[in-house]
């Protein structure tokens, strides 16, 4: 079975910085000790990272969430703590996107044969869940998965709402 995981926007701007959320910092440790696993299995990892410009706030994203973050190669930007350090370059699949879900990582997707592709990150009912659709859309036979102890949000009534959908989509809700 070739598996893949799927680190969705663990960036110190959404733990720690500008629109970071208590208990985000919490997922750290779990998403890295899921990176390990992978890895110790030899499947594969990729990460998106939210990519914005500096005319952020120009854009239809900044006009409606007028809070400047994940600013390209700023701190914000970066991958956060034990997450952060775990990737690997040399093997990784890094993806940029500039808006919730990345149509680049569902057409890279579409030609890599995998069976099982599992999400984590951050923030669950935003780019997680927008993801898991796209990923859901480029291997509709492949199983998804969203591990509900690696992803969280701001926001606990729309973060348990975010996982009643992806399970109506019929993507697997983990740890729930």
């Amino acid at each position: 079975m070739k598996r893949l995981l799927i680190v969705v926007d663990y960036q110190k701007d959404f733990v720690d910085g500008a629109l970071g959320f208590a208990g985000a910092e919490q997922l750290d440790g779990p998403i890295a000790a899921k990176i390990a696993q992978y890895r110790a299995a030899g499947d594969d990892v990729a990460f998106t990272l939210d990519t914005h410009q500096p005319n952020y706030l120009d854009t239809q994203e900044g006009r409606k969430l007028p809070v400047p973050h994940c600013l390209l190669n700023s701190a914000g930007w970066e991958l956060y703590g034990e997450t952060g350090r775990a990737l690997d370059r040399s093997r990784d699949i890094v993806i940029g996107k500039g808006t919730f879900p990345s149509l680049r990582l569902a057409n890279w997707l579409k030609g890599q044969g995998y069976d099982q592709v599992e999400l984590a990150g951050l923030v669950s009912y935003l780019c997680v869940l927008s993801n898991a659709v796209m990923v859901k859309a480029a291997l509709p036979e492949a199983e998804i998965i969203v591990d509900a102890a690696c992803t969280a949000g701001p926001d606990p009534a729309l973060h348990a709402k975010g996982l009643d959908v992806m399970e109506a989509l019929q993507i697997t809700v983990r740890n729930r």
